[in-house]
């Protein structure tokens, strides 16, 4: 994964990363201040300079850190610069801290070859926040991609939502054409005042990708008033909606492909009566939709554009979280559909 380097924490975030080495030092202070030890005061001074050090070697780490320097690159800058850091505080408590005695036995090796002038710990201070950076940059981008992908859906959602509306048009002006083909100016009259009631509810820029039962079937009704127009008494339609499922959650405009589908490939055809049957019920944690219709004959009916949607739109939303089942049922087409169980106060990504 490549890391946006710009996505680095906050310095006081990253400089929390010295505590556990504090933590040491003060342990390792303990022994010192119970006895009452002349180191005490190069225990303390060493744990106040570590303090102070960590400052500006965790703003030259995240200077480095976002100029994308390697490890390599990193350690060579830093491992001098905490070992200069070491050493002006050796000579510091040499010169203010230490007793003339001491003074006087000093030599360089006191200064240059020493690692209790807190050096260890500022390695072991630059290798945390360094790990410090790495976690939260990739949080960071692991956020960022989550935010990427969910906009990639919401695209391909509204680009599957906006397939539907020509598909549909197209459909609904050819009917309208036979209406005035043949010499029923006032169904296709209807038709057409229909059609516009219908488009202004669905060309509305919806704010989610679903909404409430109760919305989808109303929105259904003024689809069907539509077909109505054409229809007249050829075209029944039972609606069935279980207990507490009006307030369930369903994707915008599921029911319209699918009844479009029913009407034109099994109402149309027919020269009786037929109905389509729409049922919304509650299983447990899923919600289960059917569209059924009466057909011409017992034969596998069409799927066409708007199965194919309806089928895109429900693996978009609830991947791996839906069925969606076709076929023969006692003579009659049905489309079957099992999605999540997601009342309206409850977002569909709360249950994923």
């Amino acid at each position: 994964m490549n890391i946006d380097r710009n996505l680095a924490p906050p310095p006081l975030l990253t400089l929390l990363a010295g505590l556990p080495i504090l933590g040491c030092m003060v342990v390792m202070g303990l022994p010192a201040a119970l006895v009452d030890s002349p180191f005490l005061s190069f225990r303390v001074f060493y744990t106040l300079a570590y303090l102070f050090w960590i400052i500006p070697l965790g703003a030259i780490h995240r200077w480095l850190w976002r100029r994308g320097a390697n490890g390599w690159v990193t350690a060579a800058v830093l491992l001098p610069a905490s070992y200069a850091m070491s050493v002006i505080n050796a000579v510091i408590a040499l010169e203010w801290l230490a007793s003339p005695e001491s003074r006087a036995r000093a030599d360089w090796t006191f200064v240059f070859g020493g690692l209790d002038g807190c050096w260890l710990a500022l390695i072991a201070f630059s290798g945390l926040q360094g790990l410090v950076l790495h976690r939260a940059a990739l949080r960071a981008e692991g956020e960022r991609l989550r935010a990427a992908a969910a906009a990639a859906r919401d695209a391909e959602l509204r680009a599957l939502r906006y397939q539907l509306q020509p598909h549909f048009l197209f459909n609904t002006l050819n009917a309208i054409s036979a209406l005035v083909n043949d010499d029923r100016p006032r169904d296709a009259t209807r038709m057409i005042a229909r059609l516009g009631d219908f488009l202004r509810t669905t060309l509305e820029d919806a704010p989610g990708h679903e909404h409430t039962v109760a919305d989808e079937i109303a929105l259904t009704a003024a689809y069907l008033d539509i077909e109505k127009a054409r229809l007249g008494e050829r075209l029944r339609v039972e609606t069935y909606t279980a207990p507490g499922t009006l307030d369930a959650r369903v994707p915008y405009l599921l029911l319209q492909p699918l009844v479009e589908n029913a009407i034109r490939h099994g109402i149309a055809p027919r020269t009786a009566p037929g109905t389509v049957a729409i049922r919304f019920e509650h299983a447990g944690s899923e919600l289960k939709v059917s569209v059924t219709n009466d057909v011409v004959e017992v034969t596998e009916g069409a799927g066409g554009v708007g199965l194919a949607n309806v089928r895109a739109r429900l693996e978009a939303l609830y991947p791996d979280r839906h069925q969606l089942v076709t076929g023969i049922e006692d003579g009659r087409w049905t489309v079957r559909i099992t999605m999540p169980w997601a009342p309206v106060e409850t977002s569909i990504e709360a249950i994923a």
